[in-house]
């Protein structure tokens, strides 16, 4: 994968550039960014490069054959000096002696990589076919990268560890790749690609050179949107400012049955049901929610905060100010009203307070029902 395939991010690229040219490459990076900037592609781009594939004419490798090789084992993923480590599950029937690793899903996880360098954790679960279970990087883990990396890199180059979302791991394998970090393998590059780093170990984050991905710009969503999905220009302009700097989310907006449509019909029902103290349909509403899997209900709960501010913001008048598809203002222009100074903030703190419940595997049906309880006595706040 090439730093060209990469949306955007010019002043990420020219700074990994500059760390190669300048033979500064740290022992660890960790690329931070919010969901949809293109960390995941910006690793792989980098982690190509530092094995020998071109960027334009240039090369770390000096032999064309080499650098053919090298760009051929890349576009399969199948490079045996690049090394991929990321949240797994455990599969019904699956031995209890047995320890999960990346190894476990590795051919799940090249076709995805395949398809596309831009997904999600949800992506992820559903090629992992995870119905509800959570995604974690497990001890086995930590045990077979120190197997693998203890090995001489095979082609006399650099070794990469990409690892995924490293904040998923839990104690056991935190402690061991902290000992790894401290004492990298020759010639071993970790790049961590992380969306919550403050649940990493401080120790961990210490041993890190930390770059943070911004936001895609806007204008560069609107001209990939036009080259690689012959959008218009009118509608690749609307589309690139609805995604506000999410590449996924432009993606989305571009799938007639997106999950944002289905997350919106059932934010109007919740609003609706709670205005109109419905309390029975208001239970019936919060089982369809729980029956999601709890990375869907943390998804619903982030769209449904996000959708809160926009119906703030909506009240000011100041189209500049709001990000909403056409459907979702349609609902808006009625609704916002609700929405005020009296009452945003306890509702954003009662979202948020149900999103942290979920990710510490609370009972969803409790969670959504008191949420949607708690909503009837926020709305007539004015």
């Amino acid at each position: 994968m090439k730093f060209s395939d990469v949306i955007g991010q010019e002043e990420a690229k020219n700074r990994l550039r500059d760390l190669v040219k300048e033979h500064r490459i740290p022992n660890t990076l960790m690329l931070c960014g919010p969901a949809g900037s293109g960390k995941m592609a910006l690793a792989l781009a980098f982690a190509s490069y530092l094995l020998g594939e071109r960027d334009g004419e240039t090369s770390l490798l000096s032999d064309p054959r080499a650098i053919a090789n090298a760009e051929a084992m890349l576009a399969k993923w199948e490079h045996p000096d690049l090394h991929f480590t990321f949240p797994v599950i455990k599969p019904t029937g699956t031995s209890p002696d047995h320890k999960m690793s990346s190894d476990d899903f590795i051919s799940r996880w090249n076709a995805m990589l395949l398809k596309s360098p831009y997904f999600t954790m949800d992506s992820w679960l559903s090629a992992m076919e995870a119905a509800n279970q959570q995604a974690i990087i497990g001890a086995g883990e930590s045990d077979e990268l120190i197997k693998k990396l203890s090995l001489k890199s095979s082609q006399g180059g650099y070794k990469v560890s990409i690892i995924w979302l490293p904040e998923r791991m839990n104690v056991e394998c935190a402690n061991k790749l902290l000992k790894l970090l401290e004492e990298p393998p020759h010639q071993t590059i970790f790049i961590m690609v992380c969306e919550e780093p403050e649940l990493l170990l401080d120790t961990i984050k210490s041993r890190t050179q930390r770059i943070d991905i911004k936001r895609i710009d806007d204008a560069d969503i609107e001209q990939a949107l036009i080259e690689r999905r012959a959008i218009d220009t009118e509608h690749a302009h609307r589309i690139a400012r609805i995604a506000s700097g999410n590449w996924l989310r432009a993606l989305e907006n571009l799938d007639a049955g997106n999950e944002n449509r289905a997350f919106l019909d059932m934010f109007i029902m919740l609003m609706r049901l709670a205005y109109q103290r419905d309390i029975r349909e208001l239970k019936k509403w919060s089982e369809v929610i729980a029956s999601y899997g709890r990375e869907k209900q943390r998804r619903f709960i982030s769209y449904t905060m996000s959708l809160i501010r926009e119906n703030f913001m909506y009240n000011f008048q100041v189209p500049e100010l709001c990000f909403m598809t056409l459907e979702e203002e349609t609902f808006s222009r009625k609704f916002a009203r609700f929405i005020n100074e009296a009452n945003v903030i306890d509702i954003n703190d009662l979202l948020q307070k149900a999103r942290r419940d979920i990710g510490q595997n609370a009972n969803a049906r409790i969670v959504f029902f008191d949420l949607a309880l708690q909503m009837i006595v926020l709305l007539i706040r004015k």
